[in-house]
């Protein structure tokens, strides 16, 4: 009798990389689809329909959020509170689109993800916050423990509530976008960028009628105390909350499918804990005159620079696995041996775009921006592949994306050698880029839009 024993079977290998030939072949993606992967959907489930509710949805509840803050603060103290409210915004945006360079996420998401939170999430929170502090205050005969329970109980659990539903929306139907960390980070932080524009123009507007009111004006003025706290101190704040939710949400997106506790028990984490920071700011007031300035300096301030450093790293983390995923691409022949150096440098993705607008014009430099993006997609693909997280359409996915890579290549390449180059990424002297005819592509990219 044999003394053989069954052997542990080896971890699935990592997909193997097709060859580039001199005119590759993408059999996986069907001849319709070659500049587009759209496998076909029943009515209900097209995304022109989705997109048309979705729009009535969110204009239906901006022109109703903006008569309630218009009916509470009066014409004037609007457009007070609409000037003084839009100042910080732009700021939040551009800070949060820079964390997300390295595969940046399509303007569509970020639009939808703003439009909810200042709109349709600030709705609900004014109807829910109001309707439940009313019928505590019925219930209990005491408007002021009504009040206290409202903004530290009932707030915080349905505005998070509210804004976690735009990420979770992304997170389910643009899940191809929704890919790692950073990405529940932004869509989370744009979510909550809209919803705090929203509720400071009614804060700011109130404050105004109040001045109004009462003759207050300059330093000592009302609407200056409340500027100074929510524009100036603290415009972090509802993006600090949601933030925690999208991190939740990114960790269940880079999560092996098979573990589904792992992959609902992240999002409520990271959704709990939105709601725990939120509750403990709203909540300072308990702590005496001085809790405000506690929570800030104790909380607050830690956890924004924890958070941004946790971000901060994440992104470099991304550029390391498209360093580490590329070179098999460029070891089959679809990318030069210098390109996944000078893809993993943000440094050099801007020198390669900088020097294909100047060589060949701004069409050029959008087709090296859309190369890169392509090539960024690619490596996380396969990276999810590795943590078994891509999905059955792996192959066509890939395939689509090498295609489109090889349509750029001619243009791309040369600019990412230069640029490896001339950044210091190799060492070894990298040919000047030959002057290259530029096919127009219309500027597609159906990943990053």
């Amino acid at each position: 009798m044999s003394d053989w024993s069954p052997q542990p079977q080896p971890a699935a290998p990592h997909p193997a990389v097709p060859a580039c030939d001199e005119q590759p072949l993408f059999d996986a993606v069907p001849a319709r689809a070659q500049w587009r992967y759209r496998p076909s959907r029943a009515l209900w489930r097209s995304k022109a329909l989705r997109a048309g509710a979705l729009v009535t949805l969110l204009g239906l509840s901006g022109l109703v959020i903006l008569a309630l803050v218009r009916e509470q603060t009066g014409t004037e103290g609007f457009l007070v509170g609409l000037g003084l409210a839009v100042l910080p915004v732009p700021l939040l945006m551009a800070a949060f689109r820079w964390l997300d360079r390295v595969e940046p996420g399509p303007w569509r998401n970020l639009i939808f993800a703003f439009a909810w939170g200042a709109c349709a999430a600030a709705l609900v929170a004014i109807i829910a916050n109001s309707f439940a502090t009313q019928w505590i205050a019925t219930a209990t005969a005491d408007p002021t423990s009504a009040d206290t329970i409202g903004a530290t109980v009932i707030a915080p659990i349905v505005e998070e509530s509210a804004k976690a539903a735009a990420v979770l929306l992304v997170f389910l139907f643009r899940r191809r976008d929704f890919t790692g960390i950073v990405d529940g980070v932004v869509v989370a932080g744009f979510t909550a960028t809209g919803f705090a524009f929203t509720e400071n123009i009614l804060y700011l507007g109130n404050a105004f009628g109040e001045d109004q009111e009462f003759g207050h004006s300059g330093f000592a003025s009302v609407t200056a105390a409340t500027f100074f706290v929510r524009i100036v101190m603290s415009p972090f704040a509802h993006p600090l909350f949601t933030v925690l939710t999208g991190i939740g949400f990114g960790f269940a997106a880079i999560t092996a499918r098979r573990r589904r506790f792992r992959r609902t028990a992240l999002p409520l984490l990271g959704l709990a804990l939105a709601m725990g920071m939120h509750a403990l700011w709203n909540g300072s007031g308990v702590f005496g005159p001085w809790g405000f300035y506690a929570v800030y300096a104790a909380f607050m301030v830690p956890a924004f620079g924890l958070l941004t450093w946790l971000a901060v790293w994440t992104r470099q983390r991304e550029l390391r696995t498209v360093a580490a995923q590329l070179p098999a691409y460029a070891a089959a022949g679809w990318l030069s041996p210098a390109e996944p150096l000078a893809l993993s440098s943000m440094r050099a993705r801007t020198m390669a775009r900088d020097m294909a607008g100047r060589t060949h014009g701004p069409a050029a430099a959008r087709a090296v921006s859309e190369y890169e993006a392509f090539a960024t997609s690619l490596a996380f693909l396969r990276h999810r592949a590795h943590r078994g997280t891509a999905g059955p359409d792996f192959v066509a996915r890939e395939q689509e994306l090498l295609h489109h890579l090889w349509q750029r290549k001619h243009i791309a390449s040369p600019a990412l050698t230069y640029a490896a180059q001339a950044s210091g990424r190799v060492l070894l002297p990298a040919p000047a880029p030959a002057p290259a005819p530029y096919r127009d592509y219309g500027g597609y990219n159906p990943y990053r839009g």
